[in-house]
């Protein structure tokens, strides 16, 4: 039997969401996670742990969609002032160093090296990558909008313009971008709102190809 919801549930209804929509908690769709690193005004690396996101492109060009970035945030004002940035994805070995990049965003701060991660400098755009990650997105800002006005939130819409990955990444026959060293998803807090009593976990995914679907 499925479970119809249009409004937010009785059980659901006293849960700090902290900005997020209750059912993002209900739908918990997994978000490829990633670091988006920038300079800030003073030069000091800027480094945000980041997810709810999608990819998208033509023949000429792939877009990075950021559906979910706050305004007030070091990340929205960095990428502003200097118009580039770099998705940095991580696997599952740096996980605690990305994430203490949460901690570690002081104005002052270098956020990737306090946070035990390596900067250098991106090859086509005026920002620092993570070496660490397995892949780097180089990237520069095109446009933004509110999805509704006055919103805290903005979807930010970035052109990648060059593509840095480990070679050992791109060979699916060695390693690949998938399984446990591979591609990590943010899954934010499943909840059953028939049985939720006020608690509930983040997870992180990994990836598992199911069916080979043949030659492209």
């Amino acid at each position: 039997m499925k479970k119809e919801y249009s409004a937010i549930p009785e059980s659901m209804r006293t849960m700090e969401t902290y900005g997020f929509s209750w059912m993002d908690f209900v739908t918990a769709i997994p978000s490829p996670l990633f670091v988006v690193t920038s300079y800030k005004s003073n030069g000091k690396p800027n480094a945000c742990l980041q997810s709810w996101a999608c990819f998208t492109g033509n023949p000429g060009d792939f877009y990075a969609i950021l559906s979910s970035v706050n305004k007030s945030g070091h990340m929205y004002q960095s990428i502003k002032e200097k118009g580039d940035a770099v998705l940095n994805f991580p696997s599952a070995d740096i996980y605690d160093k990305c994430i203490a990049t949460i901690a570690n965003n002081g104005f002052d701060n270098d956020e990737i090296t306090l946070s035990g991660l390596t900067a250098e400098q991106a090859t086509s755009i005026n920002a620092p990558r993570i070496k660490e990650c397995f892949l780097n997105l180089e990237c520069r800002y095109l446009w933004e909008r509110e999805i509704k006005d006055g919103d805290t939130q903005v979807l930010m819409c970035l052109e990648v313009v060059n593509v840095c990955a480990d070679e050992i990444h791109l060979d699916e026959i060695i390693q690949g971008r998938y399984g446990e060293k591979g591609y990590l998803y943010n899954i934010h807090y499943p909840i059953n709102p028939e049985n939720f009593a006020g608690k509930s976990r983040d997870w992180i995914a990994t990836l598992e190809k199911l069916k080979d679907m043949g030659e492209y």
